[in-house]
């Protein structure tokens, strides 16, 4: 009885539903993978029109510009980790289109070295750190942490105005001025949390 008397219909059948379901199994990836690559490149596309902080410290006005054009300053310290920095990036950058042509936007990234001195004299112990400079660029107000657009509007505008801030701290700055040359040691950099040097 153990003869090859060819496939049986039932195996037959079985097979054409095995190779139908592995292909319905292929189709099936094949368009799940296309979805997620069509979803993933929008998503880079929106990523890429986002405001980021590198982009609006290009866009800022420097410094030494606005401490002596006669505008109103609104400085930022910030730093491209800062999550908080990142999620009010789109709000300053509003601000900065409908205060623009009044105020001052300088952005001042306190991981660059260079802005030690700045960071040291607005006691800089928390960002973003907002400071408000008056027409003569003297610290007039600052706040600190992640502030709703309608309360940065409504300081920028009694900023124009020369009016007190409504929403802001007196500004805290520091009289120290001991010269602070940037260092190019990481061993000195602060935040190198527990590198220690041996005396030689």
């Amino acid at each position: 009885m153990a003869g090859n008397l060819g496939e049986s219909p039932v195996a037959s059948q079985e097979q054409a539903a095995s190779s139908m379901g592995k292909r319905v199994r292929n189709l099936l990836v094949v368009l799940v993978a296309t979805a997620l690559s069509i979803a993933l490149f929008l998503g880079l596309q929106t990523q890429s029109n986002s405001v980021s902080l590198t982009s609006l410290d290009e866009e800022s006005t420097p410094l030494e510009v606005a401490l002596g054009n006669g505008k109103p300053t609104l400085m930022e310290f910030y730093a491209n980790w800062c999550t908080v920095c990142q999620a009010m990036a789109p709000d300053i950058k509003q601000l900065k289109q409908q205060y623009g042509d009044s105020v001052n936007f300088v952005m001042l990234n306190v991981d660059n070295a260079k802005w030690l001195p700045e960071v040291l004299r607005y006691r800089v112990d928390g960002i973003p750190l907002f400071v408000f400079l008056n027409l003569k660029g003297e610290a007039i107000a600052q706040t600190i942490g992640e502030q709703p657009q309608t309360v940065m509007a409504t300081n920028l505008e009694a900023l124009v105005a020369g009016s007190p801030l409504p929403y802001a701290q007196g500004g805290q700055v520091s009289k120290f001025a001991a010269p602070v040359a940037p260092t190019t040691s990481e061993a000195d950099d602060p935040r190198s949390h527990g590198i220690q040097r041996g005396e030689g």
